[in-house]
């Protein structure tokens, strides 16, 4: 994507300020909202299990957003300037996964928490599942390290270092630093008094992590909603992470799910007064005459920018930690950007001629024909083994890239290429293994409610039926 670093000046007079949005992803208890309490200089309203329910249950509910603020390292470019680290505080209970899904969305740099006396666990790998995804770079935080005796306790480091090590080489996250912190010394009942270790390390790492990520303040603007909430005499505040284009004071945003269009009367960053907004930037907008209680999460856009859809064709990729095939006709609970329904597929690939092709990115062509496949071609797939049977080579080669068509049990609002992750999010949270079966991009939607009619014979799909002696194709 062109366009400009993530970088904003307030006023003419301040200092550059670089906005890094940064996840705090892992396993329940693993202490995830400890440290970001411990990292953060600023609390938002949505900060450290603010809300009555997450009190009560002692977890994290929902995304939580806090900032550190820190001087602009050397290699982010010449000072005088800040450096502004969002901290994402994501739940890691597993019936939560369509929020860390969500929140993963909207992070450039991702930590992983890990408890130094347990391990991975199963959140901990769907975690590192949705960073592999979603993210470009991640550092690993052992956290409780005050739990380890003192005397072995670096011994114990060292080698729950070696198994990170070990279970992050075959990612994308190979050699990625791993640092070891006790963001709460003596947990949740100790008082505050108690000094965490080793965060200032970590925040020295947090730095040198940090990057520039490209931000682009043209096109139509659009934003992913998490909180919203009244100020007596101000009005309704939207709160949320801006996810393209830009905002301005008396911009008309709309809220689509709603069909409503507001006034821009005014906004915050943490806690300071802004005019304007850009991509990546995490900001409190406010309108009026707006009841919060319509909107818990959603999108606010640019009017008339966003698609509401009924169907779509994406392009994807297996997840490789899930167990079992992906087969045509099954359901999925299918995250579409920022939005997670119920769905249907159907898998196609191109005509056997065709498997070496280079992937076409973010298009479809709709001229040429595609292979029906009663389910996704992968290593060991049964179909995958009788276009072995049929290849005369004997090697049956796998396509270079596969589609599926989508349809949705209600409609989803969603923008033009957008992330789409299908899941299988009944299975039982307490087996051990990967509910996320595939990831791909949203390359058509089909807005029109009788698709099937409309819009469906434009998709070239056929059948091989094998009869002795010959071959046939029927179009679906």
């Amino acid at each position: 994507m062109a366009g400009s670093a993530a970088v904003a000046a307030p006023g003419p007079s301040a200092p550059r300020r670089l906005n890094v949005n940064v996840g705090v992803l892992g396993h329940i208890d693993s202490g995830k909202t400890a440290l970001a309490r411990a990292l953060s200089t600023t609390g938002s309203t949505a900060a450290f299990d603010r809300a009555p329910q997450s009190r009560a249950r002692g977890i994290t509910l929902d995304l939580g957003f806090s900032c550190l603020r820190t001087p602009l390292p050397p290699h982010l470019g010449p000072g005088p300037g800040e450096l502004q680290l969002t901290l994402v505080d994501c739940p890691g209970h597993a019936s939560l996964i369509r929020t860390i899904i969500g929140g993963a969305q909207i992070i450039d740099l991702m930590m992983l928490v890990i408890d130094v006396t347990k391990g991975m666990q199963t959140q901990s790998a769907e975690c590192l599942v949705i960073g592999q995804i979603a993210c470009q770079k991640m550092v690993v935080v052992l956290n409780k390290i005050d739990l380890l005796p003192e005397g072995k306790r670096q011994a114990a480091i060292e080698k729950m270092m070696k198994k990170m090590q070990k279970t992050l080489e075959n990612s994308k996250f190979q050699g990625c630093p791993i640092a070891a912190v006790a963001a709460k010394p003596g947990g949740p009942e100790a008082p505050e008094t108690v000094n965490p270790l080793g965060v200032s390390e970590l925040i020295e790492v947090l730095k040198s992590q940090a990057y520039l990520p490209t931000r682009d303040p043209t096109g139509p603007f659009l934003m992913a909603i998490d909180h919203c909430f009244s100020i007596k005499g101000q009005g309704t505040v939207m709160t949320g992470t801006v996810l393209s284009g830009s905002v301005s004071l008396g911009d008309n945003v709309e809220i689509p799910a709603l069909k409503v269009t507001k006034k821009v009367k005014s906004m915050q960053m943490f806690h300071t007064p802004v005019t304007y907004a850009m991509q990546g930037d995490r900001v409190g907008v406010c309108v009026t005459q707006f009841d919060p209680k319509l909107l818990e999460r959603g999108l606010i856009c640019t009017p008339e920018s966003l698609q509401t859809i009924h169907a779509a064709v994406i392009s994807l990729k297996k997840i490789q930690y899930f167990r079992g095939a992906l087969q045509t006709k099954a359901k999925f609970h299918i995250t579409v950007g920022h939005e997670t329904v119920m769905g249907r597929v159907m898998f196609f690939s191109p005509a056997p001629a065709d498997f070496s092709k280079e992937p076409l990115e973010n298009a479809f062509d709709f001229e040429k024909e595609y292979l029906y496949q009663e389910e996704y071609l992968s290593k060991g797939s049964k179909s995958s083994e009788e276009n072995k049977e049929n290849d005369q080579t004997g090697e049956g080669q796998l396509p270079r890239q596969q589609w599926a068509l989508l349809e949705f049990e209600k409609p989803v609002t969603c923008p033009k290429f957008c992330l789409v992750i299908g899941s299988k999010l009944d299975t039982d949270i307490h087996a051990n293994t990967c509910r996320l079966a595939f990831h791909g991009v949203l390359l058509q939607g089909m807005e029109d409610k009788n698709y099937v009619e409309t819009f469906l014979p434009k998709l070239k799909v056929y059948k091989l039926k094998h009869k002795e002696g010959q071959v046939e194709r029927d179009y679906i």
